[in-house]
């Protein structure tokens, strides 16, 4: 008899080429575990009878557990390895759904669950990105970018989407929404453990691992300048495009829209970031016809930004829908070629040691847009919204000239 020999194994780079849809994957679940909540808001104030305050502390909660998540994630990983810290996030981001489902019986499981979402986004996006980067043997750098900016954005919008439409026409509202990203996110953290890893433990290690996360997160000094004039101005509008299209747009037109509230901002949400997966391609073709260092898919972010925030400024008098939703377009938009290119632009500033911790910077930047909505709120007992719009889209144009002198500054040298 013939002895029948052994199928060969694939080399090492296919084995890694194949996995990245696997952590992809991961930051689909923990993007979905993120934005379900928001949507859910008008819910609690209705159904739970939670204030705005209470509403708000419930974000403040996800912020806290967020912006730790960003920041120490990334440099952790560079030293102790990719997958452990993954696997650690995506079980997080489940079992944060799984206490959010006892939300209906007080304010405690919202504020840890939420919590345990923020810490869950965070590793995902500082660690994900920086894998999914590292899985891509011999694809081009813009297309890696693109795979984890398109898996989070998608897991934001479908997150939103079904967690909107569950609360607003299916059973228990508190509930049903949480078990299905219980349901979707179990077995995530078990396929992890099959993907290659990228950045295996360090043995020792200079000075330590605190010592080491204050490197990690220090921008190379060759990079500083491109950092200071075109992602430092332009990172926090990549979230606070989002907080404007599905946080501030609803409130406008609520009086217009009557009991279809939290279908409408569902809508807004879905609408905004689905257009920012759509535009994503467009942002990579803009980013490689500029070449490596031109800034074009940069300047373009900033002037579709510009558009939308003046979009949102003439809405905050006429108050209507449609108009809201052209808006939230624009910013979607805005937000798909912003969130892209930002991380095109810090993943060639980054070495191979701190490229997660650099990754979580420009996350945390991004995060902080996010807090637009609650400032406007705020500043709303003394200002109209069309006054502090107006003041915001003088900001997005100062925030765009900044960028056109960076880009330009650069390819002038």
């Amino acid at each position: 008899m013939l002895e029948t020999l052994p199928a060969a194994r694939p080399p090492a780079a296919t084995l890694r080429t194949r996995s990245w849809p696997v952590v992809a994957a991961a930051m689909f679940v923990c993007g979905w575990g993120g934005n379900q909540f928001t949507p859910l808001l008008l819910m609690y104030r209705r159904l739970g009878g939670y204030s705005a305050l209470s509403v708000d502390a419930f974000l403040g909660a996800y912020v806290v557990g967020l912006v730790p998540g960003l920041l120490l994630a990334g440099p952790v990983s560079d030293r102790r390895g990719r997958r452990p810290v993954l696997v650690a996030g995506t079980a997080a981001s489940a079992l944060a759904s799984l206490v959010l489902c006892f939300g209906a019986d007080g304010a405690w499981p919202i504020y840890a669950g939420r919590l345990l979402t923020g810490v869950a986004v965070g590793i995902a996006m500082a660690v994900g990105s920086s894998w999914v980067k590292e899985l891509s043997t011999g694809d081009d750098p813009g297309t890696a970018a693109r795979r984890a900016s398109l898996c989070q954005t998608a897991g934001f919008g479908l997150g939103a989407g079904v967690a909107g439409a569950l609360a607003q026409w299916g059973p228990w509202p508190m509930v049903t929404p949480y078990a299905v990203h219980v349901v979707i996110t179990a077995a995530v953290p078990l396929l992890l453990l099959r993907v290659p890893e990228t950045r295996p433990a360090a043995v020792g290690g200079s000075g330590g691992l605190l010592r080491s996360l204050a490197r990690d997160l220090r921008v190379p000094a060759p990079a500083r300048r491109r950092f200071r004039l075109v992602v430092l101005p332009m990172a926090p509008w990549v979230f606070g495009s989002a907080g404007l299209a599905y946080a501030v747009m609803p409130q406008l037109v609520d009086a217009r829209v009557g009991s279809w509230g939290l279908a409408y901002a569902t809508a807004l949400t879905v609408l905004t970031l689905g257009t920012g997966a759509a535009v994503q391609p467009l942002a990579k073709r803009l980013q490689g016809t500029a070449g490596t260092r031109g800034g074009r898919a940069a300047v373009t972010a900033m002037a579709v930004m510009l558009l939308g925030v003046v979009l949102c400024a003439a809405n905050a008098q006429l108050s209507s829908p449609w108009l809201a939703a052209v808006a939230a377009m624009t910013l979607g938009a805005a937000y798909g070629i912003a969130v892209l290119s930002g991380l095109l632009e810090i993943q060639r500033m980054a070495g191979p040691d701190d490229l997660a911790g650099l990754t979580g910077v420009y996350y945390t930047l991004a995060y902080a847009g996010f807090l637009l909505p609650t400032v406007l709120a705020t500043l709303s007992a003394w200002f109209s919204y069309q006054a502090m719009l107006t003041a915001v889209a003088l900001a997005a144009l100062g925030c765009l000239a900044l960028v056109v002198a960076g880009t330009r500054g650069e390819a002038a040298g």
